[in-house]
């Protein structure tokens, strides 16, 4: 049922987002992510009254996730390009890490958070807080500047302009790469929420505050990882941690085979975190350097698309294992594979990776 939930919140993603992309290069960013935001407070108290009330149906919250999932195809390439509009080309790197270190620190502090209301108190809290937080983010939207589209014509066909940045995409052959990568390592191993949960309850045998503990420890790992990118960033992007950092990825969650106790457990959780922060880092900046400006939301859409778009394969894949076998194998049936399919991608382009250990 979790990962059932998982492909409604991220079909749309997948369906949607590549159009997004060509609306975004039409329009002011920062009005589409007013009316982005404003849908998921609706919402959250759309979600808040259900739990509340008591009258919370299954298949409600998978309408309202495909909602959530509807909007999320338009908010996220939204805000992942509007980061260039707001700093500029030269701290690019930085604030790409300035972003992810606020985004984390929220992963931290929101489950934490989240453990204590759902044991002391009631879910219906955490709903309702969820969705008070858009108030701040609408609030702060209002304070930043307006940067117009560069592009004005506004009536050109969705089709060609999608090609367009399709293409681009796949004739960069950094950005080629990094796409390959990210579309076997964010399908396979960015499934933390629907294995955690079966992780803490069958392997661990414990309730909601290990598993809110457990993602804090992701958060964490993701943050140190932003705090470090940001240190890094004035060197410019790392391509040799790139590639080093995505075996880290898939070789962490394999490894979860052979942990069965929770401190072992919050340890790994870290690692993952850290290794999964550092290769998005890595990756949004491959397809934001040099990328045309107005070009942006439609490449960014893309890298979207890979990052959470293909989330509902990994989601139906990592449940069903976990229902045919046992929640142990949840990372590691997700980690093994994904080394796998690696092998002939980097056979592909080992030539492009033989020019990036050179440089570094």
């Amino acid at each position: 049922m979790v990962g059932i939930l998982g492909v409604f919140q991220f079909t749309p993603i997948l369906l949607l987002t590549l159009i997004a992309g060509t609306i975004i290069d039409r329009f002011s960013k920062r009005n589409i992510l007013l009316i982005t935001q404003s849908g998921f407070l609706c919402l959250g108290a759309i979600m808040t009254a259900l739990v509340f009330f008591k009258i919370v149906q299954y298949w409600e919250i998978l309408l309202i996730a495909l909602g959530y999932g509807i909007l999320q195809s338009f908010d996220n390439p939204t805000r992942q390009s509007f980061v260039f509009d707001l700093v500029g080309p030269k701290n690019l790197l930085n604030g790409i890490s300035l972003n992810s270190s606020v985004f984390n620190l929220a992963k931290i502090i929101g489950p934490s958070i989240a453990g204590v209301l759902m044991a002391k108190f009631s879910i219906a809290w955490c709903f309702f807080i969820d969705a008070c937080s858009y108030l701040a983010v609408l609030v702060g939207l209002f304070f930043v500047k307006d940067v117009p589209a560069i592009k004005t014509n506004q009536h050109q066909k969705l089709l060609p302009e999608i090609m367009e940045g399709l293409r681009y995409v796949m004739q960069a052959p950094e950005v080629r790469f990094s796409a390959e990568l990210m579309l076997i390592i964010c399908t396979l191993n960015f499934n933390m929420n629907v294995i955690i949960p079966v992780y803490a309850k069958t392997v661990l045998h414990a309730g909601a505050q290990v598993f809110a503990n457990l993602l804090s420890a992701v958060g964490v790992g993701s943050l140190i990882a932003a705090f470090f990118m940001s240190y890094i960033s004035k060197n410019g992007a790392n391509r040799r941690l790139y590639l080093l950092i995505s075996l880290s990825v898939v070789l962490s969650q394999t490894l979860m085979l052979l942990v069965q106790t929770y401190w072992l457990a919050i340890a790994i959780m870290v690692i993952i975190g850290f290794s999964n922060m550092i290769f998005l880092n890595q990756s949004n900046a491959a397809f934001q350097f040099s990328v045309p400006n107005e070009l942006r939301g439609r490449v960014m859409s893309v890298y979207v698309l890979l990052n959470q778009g293909s989330t509902p394969l990994g989601s139906l894949y990592a449940g069903g294992i976990m229902d045919l076998t046992s929640g142990l194998l949840g990372f590691p049936a997700c980690g093994g594979l994904a080394l796998l399919l690696l092998i002939p991608v980097f056979w592909e382009h080992q030539s492009l990776i033989r020019i990036w250990f050179k440089k570094h």
